[in-house]
């Protein structure tokens, strides 16, 4: 029995181990055909959603230096972890659970910190990466702009009119 405990503690490391995030989620109302659908569309992620025990993952998690996320270890818990575009993901989940209304999320693990349920929700409303480089690089270009608009003006107003 020893033997099957380490190996199960081992997996959840293994799972633990594929990504800098961890989501738990309760999956209590979530039927196989709704779990299918779901890994396909996490796939798209490169995120994997993995059903584990609750005592392995506490063992785990505490081997791997995770913070304490013994509150959220109650009832069945499903891990999802892996790719790396964490807002993706939530976003994934959100629309899941939104289409569904099922699989809560518990809590999250990002880069060894805990995020609640609330901050993963608003993790996921965030526009994808790309939108958000681009605004950025807007916004520089922008100022850049009116500041080269503004040197043109001080030039043209100080030269006299030909």
């Amino acid at each position: 029995m020893r033997a099957e405990k380490n190996y199960l503690i081992a997996e959840v490391e293994t799972h633990l181990k594929k990504s800098e995030y961890v989501i738990l989620a309760n999956f209590t109302k979530v039927t196989v055909s709704d779990v299918a659908d779901l890994r396909a569309k996490l796939a798209a992620e490169k995120a994997e959603f993995h059903v584990v025990k609750n005592s392995s993952l506490r063992v785990a998690a505490k081997a791997l230096g995770l913070p304490e996320i013994e509150s959220a270890l109650t009832g069945p818990t499903a891990v999802v972890v892996g790719g790396k575009n964490p807002a993706g993901v939530a976003k994934v989940l959100k629309k899941f659970f939104q289409d569904k209304q099922k699989l809560e999320v518990k809590i999250g693990v990002l880069d060894k910190k805990l995020v609640s349920a609330s901050d993963l929700a608003k993790m996921a409303d965030l526009p994808p990466f790309e939108a958000l480089r681009s605004q950025f690089l807007s916004l520089l270009t922008s100022n850049a702009a009116s500041f080269v608009r503004v040197l043109d003006a001080k030039v043209k107003k100080e030269q006299p009119a030909a």
